[in-house]
């Protein structure tokens, strides 16, 4: 067995641990939404201008978005994304910048993956977020809210998104 895959298996280990005694730690605000902070990966997030349809659909502006990219020793250093070489064995994340988004007590976390992600799900477990919300077949126990959409279908998200946080008082209409 590689490191790589060692340390992953030890990261899931912390995840799922910190998970189960998240349970039921979660706190719902009934703050109008002002700031938004936004996960995705570099993929989605190059082919989707997610920020703008954001911005448009709800109307906020104070939006944050970091993007996961795996690691490759060529790329810059960014202050938009992160790898699997900003956590460590512990599963902390050790870029201050990343780190601080996460610290940011974000009135919506919107985690825009659909599929399992241990790095992604791990920085929304970690996230400040008052209220975080993501795609339904991810993991339940991430969100308060989950939206069961196809991923490239940006504006139905938002748009269904919109409608809920209606609903709940989060926004105005």
């Amino acid at each position: 067995m590689n490191l790589t895959k060692l340390k992953e298996k030890n990261i899931r280990r912390q995840f799922n641990k910190k998970l189960s005694n998240s349970k039921g730690q979660t706190v719902n605000s009934q703050k109008i939404i002002q700031s938004v902070g936004i996960l995705t990966t570099d993929e989605i997030s190059s082919k989707m201008d997610i920020l703008k349809e954001l911005e448009t659909i709800l109307g906020v502006r104070n939006v944050k978005m970091y993007s996961y990219r795996k690691f490759n020793k060529t790329d810059e250093e960014s202050f938009k994304h992160f790898s699997e070489k900003n956590i460590n064995w512990k599963g902390e994340y050790v870029q201050e910048n990343f780190q601080s988004f996460l610290e940011q007590p974000f009135d919506l976390l919107i985690g825009y993956f659909n599929t399992s992600h241990l790095y992604l799900e791990c920085a929304v477990l970690q996230s400040n977020a008052r209220f975080k919300v993501g795609f339904s077949n991810v993991n339940s126990d991430l969100y308060q809210m989950e939206i069961s959409n196809n991923l490239e279908e940006i504006k139905s998200f938002f748009t269904e998104l919109k409608k809920y946080l209606i609903i709940l008082k989060k926004i105005k209409n």
